[in-house]
């Protein structure tokens, strides 16, 4: 199977998770139900989720947890796209090709369907019967939290603002990546990993090194569909980084070193994988289309 099409299955198994959460709301302002709603079935790539559901089937993991941990992932993600395109971030109107979520609905709805999404991430993990243990249960949690946070992603995205307009170095533009972008895809795959009977600590090692290469692997790539892609492909305005002063990697290293980064993270990605036991097929060819996408 071709990688878009597990992608796309992916999507189907997360999407129908999140509606049936949504559709067990009954008593709820529907306003802020509406927002977001459509803050987190806003038409993406689902990587995060796929990365879940490749690493536990990988290792032979139970479905329906799954689909729980790939839900809360998801809701992690699109709340901190709803906060990052407002006014005081991004300032950003489209999303995917669609008006943003502070577009629709407004400021105050935006930042409240952000805030109602990483609740709601929690929500579903604390609420599920897992198959592997309490602990593990409570690892997942911890992990998740992390990544999330003032150590993973709020920690990369402050980074990210305290760069802009300022000349920074490829290693601190590496560290802002690594938490802004990079934690929460190692992340899925260590809650895929964890939902496995059979989780060990050579897997994690290894699968950690392959999250490190394809999350700074997947900036690198969106700092030159930044420069190269056009606005209906990427479904965001083309040259939004440039315009707002960021550093990004062919500003910091030139359009052809970038690229070269870009191969030399892939093969990084491909050699964690080799030194693993089980089918790594799935995840190879995600990190070979996470190098080779054009948005």
């Amino acid at each position: 199977m071709h990688i878009k099409e597990q992608l796309k299955g992916a999507q189907q198994d997360v999407e129908a998770t999140l509606n049936k959460y949504f559709d067990g709301l009954l008593n709820t302002e529907q306003r802020i139900k509406s927002a977001t709603h459509y803050a987190v079935l806003n038409g993406g790539k689902r990587l995060r989720p796929y990365l879940v559901y490749a690493t536990g089937r990988m290792m032979g993991a139970n479905k329906e947890d799954l689909d729980v941990l790939a839900a809360a992932i998801e809701c992690i993600h699109s709340y901190s796209l709803v906060h990052d395109d407002l006014p005081a971030m991004d300032d950003d109107d489209l999303r995917r090709g669609r008006p943003t979520c502070h577009i629709l609905y407004g400021e105050a709805h935006a930042i409240l369907a952000g805030d109602a999404l990483q609740t709601m991430a929690f929500e579903l993990i604390a609420n599920h019967q897992f198959k592997v243990s309490a602990q593990q249960q409570l690892k997942m949690i911890a992990l998740l939290s992390k990544a999330s946070g003032i150590q993973g992603m709020v920690g990369g995205q402050a980074l990210d603002i305290s760069a802009t307009d300022k000349q920074v170095s490829v290693t601190q533009l590496e560290q802002i990546h690594q938490l802004k972008t990079g934690a929460l895809l190692n992340c899925a795959i260590s809650l895929g990993a964890l939902c496995s009977p059979t989780c060990d600590e050579h897997s994690l090692k290894q699968l950690t090194l392959f999250g490190h290469a394809i999350g700074l692997a997947f900036q690198v790539q969106d700092d030159i569909l930044d420069v190269e892609g056009d606005t209906q492909t990427l479904g965001k305005p083309q040259g939004s980084d440039v315009a707002a002063n960021k550093a990004t990697y062919p500003a910091l290293l030139g359009m052809t070193a970038a690229k070269q980064k870009a191969q030399s993270l892939l093969t990084q990605a491909h050699d964690a994988l080799a030194m693993l036991k089980h089918d790594t097929s799935q995840l190879k060819s995600l990190a070979d289309y996470i190098v080779e996408r054009e948005y």
